[in-house]
Parts: C-alpha cells; structure tokens; sequence
C-alpha cells in the first residue's frame, strides 16, 4: 500500500521508535495519523508543530474498552501501526517476580491481538495493512531479557496468524525484526545501537513495497539475521552467555 493519502493510527507515538514513525509518515504524505498514547499530555511536542493531519487518541492498549473505544473513533484507518512495547529486562529467574513478565505478554502480545482484532473490519475495505514492531529477539532468546524474549516470541507468532487470517481480505501484515535502538528502551541493551530512523524507513519502505513478510531493519539487524540463517543454534551459544547480573 502506498503511505501517501493514508489514515494510520500508531500506538506509543509518544516517544521513541513511535515518534519516529510520526515524523517519518508526515514525511512521506499520510493524509490523517491518529496518534495514540495513555496519556495525551505526553504528545504535545508532536503537537507542537500545528499540523492537522495529527489526531491525538488516548489509548492504553491493555484496556479493552479502550482498544474498542478507539476502533470506533478511528474507523477510517488504512495502516494499524503497533508499536507500543513494554520490556522488564530481566531473567526468567532472577526477576523478582513474573510482574513484568505478565505486562510484557499484555503490551506486547496480547495488546497486538486486541488492536487487531478491533482493527481487521475497519481494514477489511482494502489496500490495507498492519505493521507490528517486533525484535530480533522474536527469533534467538537472550537471557538478559528472557521474558521479553518470550513475549516477541509470541508477537512473531501472532504476526504469522494474523497474515493467513487476514489474506483473504487483502490486508498486508508485516512485522519488524530489529535489534538495540538509540531509544529509552533501547539504552538498556549493549552498544552500538541503531538510530530509530534507520529502522521506521526499512518498516515504511516495506509496507510501500508491498512485502507482506517479515522485515530485518537496519544494516546491524540484517548482520545479526544473517549470522542467525548461517548458524541459529551457533548465535543463540553466543546470545546465552549473556546472562542476568547478580543483583
């Protein structure tokens, strides 16, 4: 689908990799973007600029009343962007609790789920898509991060379900596998980092080119993907050597 004259609602557009996906949108000609976060407040530098394309929606993704509230207001959308992720960055065992482990699966699997699910009617008109921000981490588990791991597992599964559901009504479904990003998020992995710039453009790119496919973002994602085709079981020796740090 071409980006140009189309409606998008992007989630956790407040900051980050979903700021980015703004600007980069604005850019490119979207016609409306409904720009989602818990709390509206958070976007008034987005709003700063006066551009009425912009259309601020409050949105807690794990809120099911919310994800319908919004499938309502935004029934003109073309481009479901779900962006907004959550990330505890602990061990399976060595977190305190599985607190974060159960918000991780709410943002980042079932939050997926619930917008889609809300979504597929109003994308059921055509030249459609969903762009669902995943991780490399979708693919090799690094036990650093290991619950969050688990719950981009579940997102690339969810991913894959969602393209065959979804095919017979046109509407194209492509997930992002990235690695560290210069975000907040981000800060907490290991250097280098990419820039969230580097990978909106290959997200974005991607849907105008029509893939509906999995994606590698970025020239450090696609090192790492290709060292993981080369060698799966070889990388995820190397991934788990990285091990939670004593507390």
């Amino acid at each position: 689908m071409k980006i140009e004259n189309s409606v998008v609602l992007v989630t956790g557009a407040n900051r980050g990799i979903g700021r980015t996906f703004v600007a980069e949108l604005l850019k490119r000609g979207a016609g409306k973007i409904y720009i989602a976060a818990r709390d509206t407040t958070s976007l008034g530098e987005l709003l700063k600029s006066g551009d009425t394309r912009l259309v601020p929606l409050p949105l807690d993704v794990t809120d099911p009343d919310q994800v319908a509230a919004a499938a309502v207001v935004a029934s003109d959308v073309t481009l479901l962007i779900n962006n907004a992720g959550y990330a505890g960055f602990d061990g399976a065992l060595s977190a305190i609790d599985i607190s974060d482990a159960r918000q991780e699966m709410e943002v980042n699997y079932f939050a997926p789920l619930a917008m889609s699910r809300a979504f597929a009617p109003v994308l059921a008109k055509g030249n459609s898509a969903i762009l669902n921000m995943l991780s490399m981490l979708s693919l090799v588990t690094l036990p650093m991060a290991g619950t969050y791991s688990a719950s981009k597992a579940a997102g690339l599964a969810l991913t894959r379900s969602l393209r065959a559901e979804l095919g017979a009504q046109g509407t194209q479904v492509v997930g992002v596998l990235a690695v560290q990003t210069d975000t907040a998020m981000g800060a907490k992995m290991p250097e280098p980092r990419m820039t969230p710039e580097e990978v909106v453009a290959d997200a974005l790119d991607a849907i105008e080119a029509s893939v509906n496919d999995e994606v590698v973002a970025g020239a450090q994602s696609r090192a790492i993907y290709q060292a993981f085709t080369a060698d799966p079981k070889g990388l995820q020796a190397k991934m788990s050597t990285r091990l939670p740090q004593p507390r």
